[in-house]
């Protein structure tokens, strides 16, 4: 059951939702920007410069939220959102490093 917030517990985020949820190389991009970032980073959005519509952008970090990989709170007219770091390490050792090992593309949006 989600905590109070809504997100998965780290005992409830499984594998093929974080799979399905990073098989989209947009959301892939957004984990692996915030992997970079000291941990405890939020960032909006917006600040990910997405080339999609706004309506896509919330559906991508939905994704990504009901997976387990981000939290995210709201400040005013705009959304901040933070990696879950630490759980995600202790669910599933490496899963970050193998993120952020793969090259980015020129052409990968």
């Amino acid at each position: 059951m989600p905590d109070a917030e809504g997100y998965p517990t780290i005992e409830e985020i499984e594998l093929g939702t974080v799979l399905a949820a990073l098989a989209d190389p947009l959301r892939r991009r957004v984990v692996r920007e915030l992997a970079f970032e000291p941990d405890g980073t939020a960032r909006t959005c917006t600040s990910f410069g997405l080339p999609v519509s706004k309506a896509t952008v919330t559906h991508h970090f939905r994704a990504l939220r009901e997976a387990g990989l981000i939290r995210q709170v709201d400040r005013g007219n705009s959304r901040m959102a933070s990696l879950r770091r630490a759980d995600i390490e202790r669910r599933f050792p490496g899963l970050l490093s193998i993120v952020t090992a793969e090259p980015v593309a020129s052409s990968t949006p």
